[in-house]
């Protein structure tokens, strides 16, 4: 599981270095990565300090560091 998450928060990653921010709709939109796997690799990131997550109006938007 750790190598597919890795490569999902990777998916990810590019995604928003070549999209900026993003709500949460849209990362999955762009990665088409499923909730799960989505939440997973956010996490990731998250833990590693590469993401900021916040909540705006009950959105979530994920940005780089």
């Amino acid at each position: 599981m750790k190598e597919k998450i890795g490569s999902n928060a990777g998916i990810v990653w590019n995604a928003l270095s070549g999209h900026g921010e993003m709500n949460l709709k849209d990362v999955k939109k762009v990665t088409k990565l499923t909730e799960k796997d989505l939440y997973a690799a956010l996490g990731w990131l998250s833990r590693e300090d590469k993401v900021t997550i916040v909540e705006n109006d009950k959105e979530v938007f994920v940005s780089m560091v």
